[in-house]
């Protein structure tokens, strides 16, 4: 087994996941074609949510790798916003098959998801990863460059998918930790944009290892720390009844990836 499926990951301590009507009802009014898909390889299928946006040329596409909560209406949320400001959005359920029938994430629950997540093997990440990668470079209405972004154990599933991906253009890693090894960094070529929350000294403690590494390494890493967020402020912050931190550090972290994307 290569050595880069090796290096510990955190276990991603999210806030508890709360109802996410807001989000459910932002998807179910969203003016975007929005469909589930399944990527298939070997005997294995992966189920995935799309979305598309309005735009007349060919777009990039975003893959997001979901939190230790497994495939939500947030995450699917995220993507009808990349929708909306012109990147193909995919979403792929690493815990397709996992429940029984052969169900996924809904039919887990979120208690259930939650272990199942912390049970995923990185191989098995990594190639499903490597699926929907290849899948998404393919959609007719795509340019063919592709980026990942994870949040919280997808942060880190990000940041480890970097050290094995040779062909995506970025990865942007939210509150997610990355490999504790120079062998690993080494073998990174696209640049990484970390977001992290200024109260989540657990992740935010890994980012000097991970910033001397990708330097000895002559890598891209540039790192922000948004002040008073705490973890999943992505989420938090979009959550009506959350606090203004968070409020604050989803906007502004928003709107640099935006600005991050464009250099597609």
């Amino acid at each position: 087994m290569k050595r880069l499926l090796l290096f510990p990951l955190l276990t991603c301590l999210c806030l508890a996941a709360t109802a996410q009507d807001w989000a459910k009802a932002r998807i179910e009014k969203s003016p975007r074609h929005q469909e589930w898909i399944k990527v298939k390889y070997g005997d294995r299928e992966v189920t995935c949510s799309i979305a598309y946006p309005e735009v007349k040329d060919k777009a990039p596409v975003v893959v997001l790798i979901h939190e230790i909560f497994g495939m939500t209406d947030w995450v699917r949320s995220v993507a009808d916003q990349l929708a909306e400001a012109g990147y193909i959005a995919i979403a792929p359920d690493f815990l397709s098959g996992a429940a029984p029938n052969g169900g996924g994430s809904a039919e887990l629950g979120n208690d259930g998801a939650r272990r199942a997540v912390s049970q995923l093997k990185p191989d098995q990440v990594t190639a499903d990863l490597d699926a929907v990668i290849a899948f998404a470079a393919k959609i007719p209405a795509a340019n063919g460059k592709v980026a990942v972004a994870g949040f919280c154990w997808g942060g880190s599933q990000t940041f480890r998918y970097a050290t094995h991906a040779k062909d995506i253009k970025a990865s942007f890693v939210f509150y997610g930790s990355g490999p504790d090894n120079e062998a690993d960094t080494a073998r990174i070529a696209a640049p990484v944009y970390g977001f992290y929350g200024g109260n989540d000294a657990r992740v935010n403690s890994t980012i000097p290892k991970s910033t001397d590494l990708m330097k000895k390494g002559e890598k891209t890493y540039e790192p922000v720390v948004y002040d008073g967020a705490g973890h999943g402020f992505m989420r938090a912050g979009e959550d009506p009844a959350g606090n203004e931190a968070n409020k604050k550090a989803r906007n502004e972290a928003w709107a640099r990836w935006k600005e991050l994307l464009k250099k597609l």
